[in-house]
């Protein structure tokens, strides 16, 4: 029997930043595998791609963060956080966090704040699970939490480490201008639609944007963009 991968698209999810820190160095990224296994204790678990920054250093701190998004996380909070590597980027300027016990923790666009330390991980694959004892719980914010369903009908894409990550099916050449495409995330600039949400007309072609416009999606600048092949 064919497995359609689309039908994993009907599973729900939530949306979260995994920090860790190990010595000097910390770092965070986007998860959507993140749920409670146990109640007393409380444990709960996260898996990471294990290409990721994240995960590396997590393999040696064996403490971690969790932030549960809310609905006020938009592209351009949530970008970095999924599209950009922590080995070359600090993903942590410019945002409001507070240092716990053992890791950084987001507070901006939260709702709440877990501690953790890791009691086992499991080999998955290309993924490592880590099953973490809750060490501290505080609530940071107010409102609806972000779901993977909202994340996407913004039109918002998975990192290609994702668990979820499904290869987008090429488009169709709508218009006869050229279409730019964002190299750290994908993020496709189509000059029919432009980018009203930041001041960018529909209409616009690529190289009449301004040279200070950035990814929506994943905050990268313009040069970071690429033909559509």
């Amino acid at each position: 029997m064919e497995i359609d991968r689309k039908a994993f698209r009907s599973i729900s999810y939530g949306l979260y930043i995994i920090t860790t820190r190990a010595g000097d160095k910390k770092n965070g990224q986007l998860a959507n595998t993140v749920f409670q296994v146990t109640s007393d204790p409380p444990k709960i678990v996260v898996c990471l791609n294990k290409e990721n920054y994240t995960c590396e250093l997590l393999k040696d701190s064996n403490h971690f963060g969790v932030s549960v998004l809310s609905t006020d996380a938009d592209h351009k909070f949530i970008g970095p956080w999924g599209f950009r590597s922590g080995r070359d980027f600090d993903k942590f300027e410019g945002i409001e966090f507070k240092e716990g016990e053992t890791v950084p923790l987001v507070t901006q666009n939260s709702l709440s704040c877990f501690e953790l330390k890791v009691t086992d991980t499991i080999d998955v694959g290309t993924h490592m699970m880590f099953i973490g004892e809750v060490t501290s719980a505080e609530v940071v914010g107010s409102g609806e939490a972000l779901t993977y369903a909202i994340y996407h009908s913004r039109k918002g894409r998975e990192p290609k480490t994702a668990p979820t990550y499904i290869p987008e099916e090429k488009e169709e050449k709508r218009s006869k201008n050229m279409k730019y495409v964002c190299n750290i995330c994908g993020y496709v600039y189509d000059p029919a639609v432009g980018d009203p949400d930041n001041d960018v007309d529909p209409g616009t072609k690529f190289e009449d944007v301004s040279e200070d416009w950035v990814c929506p999606l994943c905050g990268a600048p313009k040069d970071d963009f690429s033909p559509q092949e």
